[in-house]
């Protein structure tokens, strides 16, 4: 009998000590990018992880995985739903098949400029898109800024008939599609990690990116010609696994979004300054001409994609792309 309860006392101690090391093991948290790291998102993820394990210690352990190291664009998404990721921050063009709200962000020539953007993302509109996925399994949590896209191509892009026939590399988006198709262009849908190569063997014949994406990605390097078309947006939603954001510990949970809070603002800040960086690095890189354009050339892009909102309206709403008009008039 006294044997029995001593086994027994030995496993209920054995029980014991493995509940307190598993009370005391970090919560993993994967974070998954297909950028480089010294791009806007890149800096933002590693900003995230210092600050996430200088302030919550022991509590929290930030894995950082860029340049699609653990996913690609097209698998990170389900990656993050199955729960084998945590954090990822794709751009705003990958939600179309969760909420058509954020197609928003895609339309072409919507914002003036970055500040306009800041505005409309700050705002009552802006803010509820981030909560517009939950019933999907995804919780926004911030905006980050990448930048304004320019076109890159092998021929010059003064005027939208220069684009006809070109086949150019596009993001899995339908307003983006339309985009291209709009000027008579082909659109060709391909992952991130992929558009070097593309671009290198003639597959597709041109891009849209911010400068800090052409630079990072080598791709002036395969482009004679960028045109600062500042047409679109490409900008990122920092996302998580609902389920395991609201499964977090109130103080942990609390203390990561001030954190998010306080890299949102750095990641912002910098988006710009690396893009005006990033622009003079392809100048003197001399393998590329950034063309201009002119006040009634850029009117004639506008023009041409226009069509594409009225195109859009129905699945985006026409109060939020008012919404998102008014903060060009701020």
């Amino acid at each position: 009998m006294f044997k029995l309860t001593a086994k027994a006392l030995a496993c209920a101690l054995s029980l014991s000590i493995a509940g307190v090391v598993h009370a005391a093991d970090p919560i993993v948290i994967k974070f998954s990018h297909v950028v480089a790291e010294h791009t806007p998102k890149g800096q933002g993820a590693v900003l995230f992880k210092q600050l996430a394990e200088e302030r919550l210690g022991d509590k929290v352990k930030v894995e950082v995985y860029p340049n699609s190291s653990l996913f690609g664009d097209g698998k990170e998404m389900e990656a993050l739903l199955l729960g084998d990721v945590q954090m990822i921050a794709p751009s705003l063009a990958k939600f179309e098949h969760y909420t058509k709200q954020l197609q928003v962000f895609d339309l072409p020539f919507l914002f003036d400029d970055m500040a306009a953007v800041d505005r409309f993302q700050k705002s009552a509109e802006g803010q509820k898109l981030l909560t517009s996925m939950t019933d999907k399994g995804i919780t926004g949590l911030a905006y980050w800024h990448n930048g304004l896209k320019q076109l890159s191509a092998n021929k010059a892009l003064l005027e939208p008939k220069d684009a006809r026939g070109l086949k150019f590399r596009v993001q899995a988006s339908a307003v983006l599609e339309e985009q291209f198709k709009a000027v008579r262009a082909n659109p060709r849908k391909m992952s991130f990690a992929e558009v070097y190569q593309g671009l290198q063997t003639g597959v597709v014949n041109g891009a849209e990116n911010p400068y800090s994406n052409i630079y990072s990605q080598k791709m002036h390097e395969v482009q004679k010609y960028i045109t600062e078309s500042n047409h679109g947006l490409l900008d990122y939603m920092l996302i998580t696994n609902t389920k395991f954001w609201d499964g977090l510990p109130a103080d942990v949970r609390d203390e990561l979004n001030k954190i998010i809070a306080e890299v949102t603002v750095e990641v912002n800040k910098q988006a710009d300054a690396l893009n005006e960086g990033d622009k003079q690095r392809i100048v003197e890189a001399g393998s590329t001409e950034i063309l201009t354009l002119t006040p009634e050339q850029r009117n004639q892009w506008r023009e041409a994609m226009q069509p594409v909102w009225s195109k859009f309206e129905g699945e985006i709403g026409a109060d939020l792309i008012k919404a998102a008009q008014a903060a060009n008039q701020q």
